[in-house]
């Protein structure tokens, strides 16, 4: 049995969606610009976490590259200097559309 969430929000002209199943991989949210953004920043994952105070649960969404909060980005983007294409891309979108169609 698949477990489907859909999230939007209205964010300017983007639309931040996500799709979770159980079954399978249809994630449309990449999190890859923020690793390389804290090597060039000489920042670890611990580091960020203190700094912007979040917990180690959310920094493993991240890292498996699952549905943050907003403003979880927004704090992240804060501290490091930087916008939100920085820190995330989307992929996969044809997938996310599929499952919106469904």
């Amino acid at each position: 049995m698949k477990n489907k969430l859909f999230t939007n929000f209205h964010w300017d002209s983007i639309i931040l969606c996500e799709v979770i199943e159980t079954e399978g991989n249809c994630m449309a949210v990449c999190y890859n610009n923020l690793w390389k953004l804290l090597i060039d920043k000489r920042m670890n994952k611990t580091e960020l976490c203190k700094a912007i105070g979040i917990s180690s649960s959310t920094m493993a969404k991240l890292t498996k590259e699952e549905y943050v909060a907003l403003p979880v980005l927004e704090r992240i983007c804060a501290e490091l200097d930087c916008n939100i294409a920085d820190v995330m891309e989307f992929t996969d979108l044809d997938k996310v559309k599929e499952e919106m169609n469904k």
